[in-house]
């Protein structure tokens, strides 16, 4: 019997598996059993191989491998180094100490030599938070990745064989050293705020969206600036903390899409998947759950250009995120819930040939197509979208007009200011912005001057707001009124949050 520890990532979240190894007499057989999905029962050849290619035997006797807890799912390649050393060491061709604060990952190729796996940080993350020290022991390319915490130690190692000579004693192989994160590098963004001509009404918006983590909607016809708008969003967002860093990390390192030699995503993350993507893709799952776009979105932007032109599915499996910041993806085999907090931006053309209410060009749109076409966004989406502004067609002297009203950078510095006022705002409650704010906290946090309350009265009677838009507009006020240090919220804060709604209004008049 051996008995060696490693982990696996469920959702974002690890937890730790005990490789058992039993080689005892009888016919020559290799069974694994404790729910292994066809990833992990793959692995019998590949560490087969290994061991037969890195100048070990492997035994002609009843090999039984148990992944302990049997009720939990195995997915991945991430035991195959534990599974060889539980062989050799069973069969005694190798001797080290089986401590629990030893934890073996790696993907083993043909040859013996240790590819990177998914998901490292996430298990790295979970033993930091124990009083245990451990040792986590995985491939050399994912060691960047792993250092970022004192506990565990991190040895990167290269081969099966550079492993056994590692934990016999026969090698030395150094502690990487723990990462160093450097968040006050300079920005570089493709788009600068000051690179979009005109349209003042939607960089105000975009500030306010910024500010508060509102989400945003724009409409307008082609060509008026909105994917531009949406790009400079962005530039005014700011650094992310550690703790945000290390979440959008976590989600991109189970996406398999972090990069080895920058380990930590120091960056808010920019999604704009494509209008033909399906529900699945978009919000995550599959047979195993995996996060998608919305959760690779998490703590940055979701970009949805010409949103009306996505299936009605995906469109409306946005409902839960956009209201509570996360995702629940159920299965027969198990339940996820993956983190979604993010700033929706989605931009439309206001009908199928995009210049309805266009100054220069005539629409040739029928009525009915209007309301069709429109209607593709439903009432309970729009009523979770606090913003929604309309981008009119720039005129010449907009266009060649080099007057620039500020730069990414200038307005940057002013949301970090607000956004530390919201930290300190909210630090005995377990949010950060003004937009995640629930109706207890609104009504504690959202004091309104009687003009205003006044003023929000006439607007719920007269444009018959929900209690969801109502809040909404709350909420976008209260940071409007941040953004000018204001404590309380005023009348003019209340009526530019009722005029980001007017789409909405409007969308039901068609």
């Amino acid at each position: 019997m051996a008995k060696v520890r490693s982990a696996t990532v469920i959702g974002i979240e690890a937890r730790l598996v005990e490789v058992e190894v039993d080689v005892s007499s009888g016919m020559p057989s290799f069974q694994i059993v404790g729910l292994p999905d066809a990833a992990v029962q793959e692995a019998r050849e590949r560490v087969r191989s290994a061991i037969k290619n890195s100048q070990f035997s492997f035994p002609a006797r009843r090999i039984t491998v148990n992944l302990a807890p049997a009720s939990l799912k195995k997915t991945g390649s991430d035991f195959d180094l534990a599974i060889a050393l539980g062989i050799l060491k069973a069969s005694k061709q190798i001797d080290f100490d089986q401590e629990h604060s030893k934890i073996f990952l790696g993907e083993l190729s043909l040859s013996g030599e240790l590819k990177p796996v998914r998901g490292v940080l996430s298990i790295a993350h979970f033993l930091s938070k124990s009083n245990q020290s451990f040792q986590l022991i995985l491939p050399k390319a994912n060691a960047k990745e792993a250092a970022l915490f004192e506990n565990p130690s991190v040895f990167g190692l290269r081969s099966l064989v550079h492993a056994c000579a590692f934990l016999e004693g026969k090698e030395v192989v150094e502690k990487e050293s723990v990462l160093q994160c450097d968040f006050s590098q300079k920005l570089d963004f493709a788009l600068d705020l000051k690179d979009v001509k005109g349209q003042k009404r939607g960089k105000r918006a975009l500030q306010v969206c910024a500010a508060g983590g509102h989400h945003l909607l724009m409409m307008g016809p082609p060509g008026a600036g909105k994917t531009m708008l949406a790009k400079a969003l962005a530039s005014i967002l700011p650094v992310p903390s550690l703790e945000e860093a290390i979440e959008i990390t976590k989600i991109h390192s189970i996406a398999g899409l972090s990069e080895h030699n920058a380990p930590l995503i120091t960056h808010r993350p920019f999604r704009s998947p494509h209008h033909t993507i399906s529900d699945v893709a978009l919000i995550g799952g599959g047979q195993w759950p995996k996060p998608g776009e919305i959760s690779l979105a998490h703590h940055g932007v979701l970009f949805l250009d010409e949103v009306l032109e996505f299936k009605r599915n995906a469109l409306e499996a946005l409902r839960e995120p956009l209201e509570w910041g996360r995702i629940t993806i159920s299965r027969a085999n198990m339940a996820v819930t993956f983190p979604a907090r993010f700033i929706l931006v989605a931009a439309c053309n206001p009908c199928p040939c995009g210049f309805f209410g266009d100054s220069k060009k005539h629409c040739t749109c029928s009525y009915q197509q209007i309301i069709r076409y429109r209607n593709k966004l439903s009432g309970p989406i729009m009523d979770r979208i606090d913003l929604q502004i309309e981008i009119p067609r720039l005129d010449f002297e907009e266009m060649v007009s080099e007057n620039s009203d500020y730069s990414s950078s200038e307005v940057r510095e002013k949301i970090e200011a607000v956004r530390e006022l919201q930290k300190e705002r909210f630090k005995k409650e377990q949010i950060s912005l003004n937009a995640e704010m629930n109706p207890r906290q609104i009504k504690k946090y959202c004091v309104a001057e009687n003009e205003a309350v006044k003023l929000l009265k006439d607007a719920v009677e007269r444009l018959d707001f929900s209690a969801r838009a109502y809040h909404r507009t709350l909420k976008v006020a209260r940071t409007i009124a941040d953004l000018e240090g204001k404590e309380h919220i005023q009348e003019h804060h209340v009526a530019e949050a009722i005029q980001y709604r007017m789409l909405d209004k409007k969308r039901l008049e068609y």
